[in-house]
């Protein structure tokens, strides 16, 4: 039986070396499948991802079932509270038993205190600066005996970067 040859040449994933700091940091606020935070916004959907996030979930002293505290702001939370059962329903789908037993709703002001300034709307892009004529000409000279499309195109965008920094 022949061994099979890795194709990454020693690279790995992002996601692979990251998942065990994502597990532990979601373990020590509570949350014993990391999966629930890196993918909230695919277990509830978009909308109630826009809305709320979760913060914790809390394990009563002798009991069963767990608490699952979510973060709102203060005009969004009648609106969650009215879907807390199916709430509840979507995330125990992911731990794949009855996990959660309550969900608890935690409303904040959009500004003012360190967990509320975080918004739950992800960020617009930021428009990229414009870079001067001489170093998109340079860029592309560097780049241009480069068979390779992708890496053609990789390497003009760092000659972009590094000689605008250079200009800087």
């Amino acid at each position: 039986m022949q061994r099979r040859r890795s194709s990454t040449r020693g690279f790995k994933r992002t996601a692979s070396l990251l998942n065990d700091q994502i597990r532990r940091a979601g373990e020590s606020r509570g949350f014993a499948v990391s999966r629930l935070l890196t993918h909230w916004a695919e277990i509830v959907g978009q909308d109630t991802a826009a809305i709320a996030r979760p913060v914790s979930v809390g394990y009563g002293k002798g009991g069963f079932g767990a608490t699952l505290t979510v973060l709102t702001t203060g005009p969004q939370a009648p609106m969650l509270e009215m879907q807390k059962e199916q709430l509840r329903g979507k995330v125990n789908a992911v731990y794949g038993y009855n996990a959660i037993s309550r969900v608890r709703i935690t409303q904040t002001a959009p500004t003012g205190f360190a967990e509320g300034q975080a918004s739950f709307d992800h960020r617009p892009k930021q428009a990229k600066p414009e870079i001067a004529p001489e170093i998109a000409a340079e860029a592309d000279k560097v780049s241009r005996s480069v068979n390779d499309e992708d890496l053609r195109a990789a390497l003009e965008r760092l000659g972009r970067n590094v000689l605008s920094k250079q200009k800087r």
